[in-house]
């Protein structure tokens, strides 16, 4: 049966011509899809492999309210959770992605120690994505090139000799690289955190979930407990001066009792009282900052969050790009497209 399509300029065209056109160049096709599968396969070997391994965690939130009822119910059918976002916290959940932008958390990964899933390798992260990574040969060669007339780096080069804020041009690149590699997200309904890295290691892969895991944890304690921590510090001065003062006076009593213990003078028995009624009162005041500081301390405790791993990473097993296969398949579907517009260019220009 005949099938027939009209274009714009409303001739027919008939699909036998196209056929044959193809046909007729089939000897095109056998030169070339060879070739573009050679080069494709050539290609995407030349690629590294990385590996991806991913964790969930879920923070405890302090609320100023609980939100229950038909109100609560309805937000969080539109994907809302508004317990989640009365938190009392300055910086909400949903800000923690931002955390990768910041040059001191991801320089504080530099360190890390990693080692390769085979045990070759065991160094800091900085040296592993500064010396042990693999990359296409052409990537090298332009590397090299870049290298002979790059100028010298004024800032230093060891991974933690700076300030996280004033980085050389290597250190730069390093930080960069660690952003690509590791994402975090944060899910609006749950606000359960979950984190993605990429390696070209399944262990290193699995490691650097691990470590980004923990510094996260240590800035949401830090930042969760800071007005708390510095409270009891506060506190903990208060009553180690309260505590010195006490002994001083309670020493000045002991002694002053001692040396005047048969004395029957009134004036004498009257600065003994005002001795043991200071010394009473300096007791008490080390005896509420005492209470004070204990608060404190409870209080850094209340506001310690707690962590519950849902998801922990682990060594994947298979790489996740690049998808070699798909590559070639791909490029070859290509080629055929740019074959085929090829052959018909006749009829399609007529």
């Amino acid at each position: 049966m005949e099938e027939e399509k009209r274009h714009k300029g409303g001739e027919p065209i008939d699909l036998r011509l196209i056929f044959e056109k193809i046909r007729e160049n089939k000897k095109l096709y056998l030169r070339v899809l060879p070739v573009v599968f050679i080069l494709s396969c050539a290609y995407i070997m030349c690629i590294p492999r990385t590996y991806n391994s991913s964790l969930s965690l879920a923070p405890e939130i302090n609320n100023s309210s609980n939100l229950s009822g038909t109100i609560g119910s309805l937000a969080s059918s539109f994907g809302l959770d508004l317990g989640n976002m009365e938190t009392t916290d300055a910086i909400n959940p949903m800000l923690y992605p931002d955390l990768m932008n910041d040059n001191g958390f991801v320089v504080g990964l530099f360190d890390v120690k990693v080692a390769t899933v085979d045990g070759a390798i065991r160094c800091s992260y900085y040296d592993y994505l500064t010396k042990h990574q693999d990359s296409p040969f052409w990537t090298r060669g332009l590397y090299s090139i870049n290298n002979l007339f790059a100028t010298k780096d004024p800032a230093g080069k060891a991974s933690g000799d700076n300030n996280p804020y004033m980085l050389s041009k290597k250190q730069d690149g390093v930080a960069n690289a660690i952003r690509k590699s590791v994402t975090i997200n944060v899910d609006k309904k749950t606000a359960v955190i979950t984190i993605s890295t990429e390696a070209q290691d399944p262990l290193v892969c699995k490691t650097l979930a691990d470590s980004v895991k923990e510094r996260l944890q240590v800035f949401i304690t830090n930042y969760r407990t800071n007005k708390a921590r510095v409270d009891e510090q506060y506190y903990k001065r208060l009553a180690a001066e309260a505590k010195h003062e006490y002994e001083r006076s309670r020493q000045l009593y002991g002694s002053y009792a001692d040396a005047n213990t048969d004395v029957q003078l009134a004036s004498l028995r009257s600065k003994q009282e005002d001795l043991e009624n200071d010394m009473q009162l300096r007791y008490n005041t080390y005896s509420t900052m005492m209470t004070q500081y204990q608060a404190a301390k409870a209080k850094v405790q209340e506001r310690t969050p707690a962590f519950t791993v849902i998801q922990g990473a682990a060594v994947p097993l298979k790489p996740t790009a690049p998808k070699r296969m798909f590559f070639v398949i791909g490029m070859c579907f290509a080629a055929i497209i740019v074959l085929s517009v090829y052959s018909v260019r006749d009829l399609i220009v007529r």
